[in-house]
């Protein structure tokens, strides 16, 4: 991660992990988290609490792993960075949200255990350059990030 964008969030799943593929093949993952904080009022000296709430997104390999290993409920880290997107509808209103574009997800382990075991390297998908050159540019913000060749451990 670069350029000072960068967040780490400890939250829990609200819904189970979306899995969907690029028209070129990229495999893509959205998914959301509840981030909880507890605070004292120093005043009433009483428990506060407050929910934010953030959209993740994961791209190939890292999205079909988490579509596989997460469901609503479970307790995750997720480092990435922020990204705006921006759009307009077909009848001309404009949106846009802020995500966190993840570089890892895993699963807390704070009040839990996890088996972790490593994936076969996929082959037959098309990474890097040629996602961008068939026309994903912005939607695949984490092109060229890595390379095939990168052991995740």
């Amino acid at each position: 991660m670069s350029n000072g964008n960068s967040v780490t969030l400890v939250g829990n799943v609200i819904r189970d992990p979306e899995l969907r593929f690029t028209p070129a093949g990229l495999a893509s993952c959205n998914f959301s988290i509840a981030v909880n904080r507890r605070r004292m009022n120093q005043q009433s000296q009483e428990w506060e609490e407050s929910t934010s709430f953030f959209d993740v997104v994961c791209w190939r390999e890292m999205a079909e792993n988490v579509s596989e290993s997460l469901h609503k409920g479970s307790r995750v880290l997720v480092t990435g960075r922020l990204e705006q997107r921006s759009w307009e509808t077909p009848d001309g209103k404009k949106g846009s949200k802020v995500q966190i574009v993840a570089e890892e997800v895993g699963p807390s382990l704070r009040w839990a255990s996890a088996q972790v075991s490593k994936n076969e390297r996929r082959s037959g998908q098309d990474h890097g350059a040629s996602a961008v050159a068939g026309g994903l540019g912005t939607s695949d913000p984490s092109a060229g990030m890595y390379t095939d060749d990168e052991e995740p451990f």
